[in-house]
């Protein structure tokens, strides 16, 4: 079930940040986002509880909170847009087996409220390090990758998906 996400949603969302933290330092990749978990940091618990202030939806199942997705401006790093879209500032999926699927889920529901407002495309950006593995998930679910870029040594990836 997909639902509008708020600021309620907060807490649950920073909790799924903290598990893919655990679960990317378990396999080694900790050029994401480092080894520390996200509800520690001050400025990462701002970040999602201005994502839950904003325009967010949430994945639920088994009655929990399984992923979350916030859309809004691009940020300063990535290049200003030159059509109109909606911009993904964040997704997360939870890492229990119910939650699987979430993340896709949720990028079609971005999809139907880019449709929805007449948007061209959607944009996303994220780490572009390691196997590059992240980049690949955007791309198998329909996104083209268009411009790197990197902030201090962080590598990272802007990819789109036209909208029809």
């Amino acid at each position: 079930m997909i639902r509008p996400g708020g600021p309620a949603d907060s807490q649950a969302v920073l909790g799924l940040l903290d598990e893919a933290v655990r679960w990317l330092v378990a396999q080694g990749r900790t050029g994401q986002w480092g080894t520390e978990p996200f509800s520690t940091n001050p400025t990462r618990v701002a970040t999602v509880r201005g994502w839950m202030n904003g325009q967010s939806w949430i994945a639920e199942a088994d009655g929990r909170v399984a992923g979350a997705l916030a859309v809004g401006e691009a940020l300063s790093y990535v290049p200003p847009a030159d059509v109109p879209e909606l911009y993904i500032r964040g997704l997360v999926g939870g890492q229990f087996p119910a939650a699987r699927g979430a993340g896709r889920l949720l990028l079609a529901q971005a999809e139907a409220e880019g449709r929805r407002l007449g948007v061209t495309r959607l944009r996303v950006d994220c780490y572009a390090g390691d196997d590059r593995a992240l980049v690949a998930f955007y791309e198998s679910a329909g996104f083209t990758a268009t411009d790197p870029f990197t902030v201090g040594d962080w590598p990272g990836q802007v990819l789109e998906r036209r909208l029809r």
